[in-house]
């Protein structure tokens, strides 16, 4: 099982851009679908997008389309989050998952009791 650590979190203006990152540890990455989720305090944890093993078959949440782009790099251990054209309304504590799969489509992984990998959790600010 794969240990993941997210980075690249802080503060940002409205319409500012973030990179978030997640390491992973172990040699089975490539056979992992991976997810991010993000979270703000009294709700629950919500989809943002996830990516099959190969990264050739990707998700998004309505609300974040054509603005964050879920890529990955089998090479270096590590799934990316690009944040674009950030929003307020987007600052929550993101978190990266992962769940071994090899399956092309993964439309059905969105919910979190779908992933039993998880990160620690990067806080993204953004500021209006």
């Amino acid at each position: 099982q794969v240990q993941l650590v997210e980075s690249g979190g802080g503060l940002v203006q409205a319409g500012g851009s973030l990179r978030l990152s997640c390491a992973a540890s172990g040699r089975t990455f490539s056979s992992y679908a991976m997810g991010w989720f993000r979270q703000v305090p009294g709700k629950e944890r919500e989809f943002v997008a996830n990516i099959n093993w190969s990264g050739g078959s990707t998700n998004y949440a309505d609300s974040v389309k054509g603005r964050l782009t879920i890529s990955r790099d089998n090479a270096k251990n590590t799934v990316y989050l690009q944040m674009n054209s950030l929003k307020p309304e987007d600052t929550a504590v993101y978190y990266c998952a992962g769940r071994m799969s090899t399956a092309v489509v993964i439309t059905w992984l969105k919910w979190p009791g779908d992933y039993d990998t998880w990160g620690q959790g990067t806080q993204v600010t953004v500021s209006s």
